[in-house]
C-alpha cells in the first residue's frame, strides 16, 4: 500500500460504534448482520482500532444522536433515516442500545465529539475544530454504516480538505449492493485511498516503527 500515516497528524474516525448497530440483540443488527459477518466487521474494527492505538494515532468517536422523548416531533423536514429513529427509538439515550459496544469504549487520549443529527460527523458538531486543534491532516473512517454515516462523514472530510481513507472490511451497510456503491462507485469520487484493514494495519505498524 503506497499511502503512509504520520501517526502525530492521522486519526481513526469510529463512526457510530452502538450495540443497536453492532452488537447481538441491537435494533438494527439483524439488517447489518449478514454484511458485517461476511467482511468480518467487528474483527476488524478491533484490529484498526488496536493498531491505531498501539501506534499513536488518535481515536476519536463519531457518534450519532441518541434519541430522546420529543425528538423530531416538531421538525418541519426530517429525512427518512430520522423518522425512522423516532419510530423505532434507536439509541436511545439511557438505554443498552443507545451504548458503545463494549470493545469500543473511549480510552484516555481518545475524543468523542458532539453528537451528528443527521449522517455527516462534520455536520453541526465540533470535529473539525477538534481534529484542527490535534494537528489531523489524514483521517480513517470506520464504523457504520458504509453508505450513509461513513460515506458523508468521508466526503465532508475531503471538502474540508483532509485526506480520507476508507477501509472496505472495517465498515458493513445493510445490503451488498450498498457496499459496492460505497467502495466502487462513490468512494472513489472523494476518497485519496480505499483499503482492508490488513494493509492499514502493517501501514500503521510502519508508521509506529519509523517514528
Amino acid at each position: 500500500m503506497a499511502e503512509s500515516y504520520d501517526p502525530r497528524h492521522t486519526a481513526v474516525l469510529l463512526v457510530d460504534p452502538y450495540n443497536d448497530f453492532i452488537s447481538e440483540g441491537g435494533k438494527l443488527w439483524p439488517r447489518l448482520e449478514h454484511v458485517a459477518q461476511d467482511v468480518g466487521l467487528l474483527d476488524h474494527l478491533r484490529m484498526v482500532i488496536a493498531s491505531a492505538r498501539a501506534a499513536g494515532v488518535r481515536v476519536m468517536f463519531v457518534p450519532h444522536r441518541r434519541w430522546q422523548e420529543g425528538d423530531y416531533d416538531t421538525w418541519g423536514h426530517p429525512n427518512p433515516t430520522q423518522r425512522g429513529i423516532q419510530e423505532r427509538h434507536t439509541f436511545a439515550r439511557g438505554s443498552w442500545g443507545g451504548q458503545f459496544h463494549p470493545d469500543f469504549q473511549p480510552q484516555p487520549g481518545d475524543v468523542v465529539a458532539h453528537e451528528h443529527w443527521g449522517q455527516s460527523g462534520f455536520a453541526n458538531t465540533d470535529l473539525d475544530l477538534q481534529l484542527k486543534q490535534h494537528g489531523i491532516t489524514h483521517v480513517v473512517v470506520v464504523g457504520v454504516l458504509a453508505n450513509t454515516c461513513v460515506e458523508s462523514t468521508g466526503r465532508f472530510a475531503m471538502e474540508l480538505g483532509y485526506h480520507v481513507t476508507l477501509v472496505r472490511d472495517a465498515t458493513a451497510a445493510f445490503e451488498a449492493e450498498m457496499m459496492h456503491a460505497a467502495h466502487e462507485l462513490n468512494g472513489p469520487t472523494f476518497a485519496h485511498a480505499i483499503v482492508v484493514a490488513g494493509d492499514l494495519v502493517t501501514a500503521f505498524k510502519e508508521a509506529r516503527s519509523g517514528s
